[in-house]
């Protein structure tokens, strides 16, 4: 019953937080302005007056608010499927090289388009760069993965530790383009490493959809298997579990959720991190219950990340990476405190 009840509760604050966004911003758009649009669409109303208004509500802020809840729901739940596998509540889907991968691959993308690029810019446009981030998200944990492996069994601390490998080289190669860059390319590096969803169109909507559906479908069904691999690898084992499979297929649609959403709205960091947790606080720590809690919780912080980077200082629109770690990063140390004093205690 508290489950379901938490459920209710982020399915009305999800839908709450669509609203605002959809009726704020640089242009406003009432309640009514927005519900006669959708009326008109489903032809049971009659059209605005005002043209204006309804390009922005179709064209600008509708795709916006639905790629925020798509990239959301792809952070939340890989960031709890993510933190079962290792087993700790602290890890994320940035600690498997995703995010540093899909940088690095953008970032040279954008250093050299001109020179080396330019056949394949001209084919694939603006989807040049989110295709390099996605194939760079991919390659990074097929690295982890395979470096993971010993007898055939992937080991979950040496899959960490090749994680912070992974993430220190590419980092480390993304500092170097980066300093290597000129002042236009290095502006472009630096607001699409802090996170945006200023590029949301319809098109994008279609593009990323599968992937990030396909994970958030798939993904509960994990939540059992981890239940019983959370006793321990061993245990697991012992009660039919194939941990192999499971530690590979979870990885593998994270990757496909994390992948896409950064692909498409650059880094955006705590999402993945402290949705889990956050939910755990409240409901448990059942992950057949937190997996697609995750999925709602991050889908309803990324929408108001999102309204709060575009009404905070207008008409300036903040990096939406801003605004999630400044509310991250208190609620991080928070929790840090919270459970030293448990510990000390």
């Amino acid at each position: 019953m508290r489950h379901l009840t938490i459920y209710i509760i982020l399915i009305i604050a999800l839908g709450i937080a669509v609203i605002f966004s959809l009726g704020l911003g640089a242009v406003q758009i009432s309640f009514q302005e927005v519900l006669q649009i959708f009326g008109n669409k489903l032809g049971i109303a009659s059209p605005l007056k005002e043209e204006l208004t309804t390009d922005v509500l179709l064209i600008i802020r509708l795709p916006r608010v639905l790629l925020g809840i798509l990239v959301g729901a792809a952070l939340g739940i890989a960031g709890a499927a993510i933190q079962g596998v290792f087993r700790n509540p602290l890890a994320e889907p940035g600690l498997m090289g995703i995010s540093a991968g899909a940088s690095l691959f953008a970032v040279l993308i954008i250093a050299f388009e001109v020179v080396y690029f330019q056949s394949i810019a001209s084919l694939l446009g603006y989807y040049l760069l989110a295709i390099a981030a996605f194939i760079g998200a991919t390659v990074a944990v097929f690295i982890v993965y395979r470096l993971s492996l010993f007898q055939g069994k992937s080991l979950v601390a040496t899959m960490l530790l090749a994680g912070i490998a992974i993430n220190a080289f590419a980092g480390a190669l993304t500092g170097l383009i980066s300093y290597l860059a000129t002042e236009q390319q290095l502006r472009s590096i630096t607001f699409w490493s802090l996170g945006s969803l200023a590029g949301a169109t319809w098109t994008s909507i279609y593009a990323i959809s599968p992937f990030i559906m396909t994970a958030v479908i798939a993904l509960p069904f994990y939540g059992r298997p981890l239940n019983v691999y959370a006793l321990g690898e061993s245990q697991a084992v012992m009660m039919g579990i194939d941990t192999g499979k499971l530690k590979l297929r979870i990885i593998i649609f994270s990757t496909l959720a994390v992948g896409a959403a950064v692909a498409f709205s650059g880094v955006i960091s705590f999402v993945g991190l402290l949705v889990p947790h956050t939910i755990r606080l409240f409901g448990g720590v059942d992950n057949r219950y937190v997996i697609p809690a995750s999925a709602l919780a991050g889908a309803f912080v990324l929408t108001v990340a999102d309204l709060v980077a575009r009404i905070l200082i207008p008409p300036v629109e903040l990096p939406i990476g801003v605004i999630t770690a400044l509310i991250g990063t208190p609620v991080f140390l928070y929790i840090l405190m919270r459970d030293k004093s448990k510990m000390l205690s």
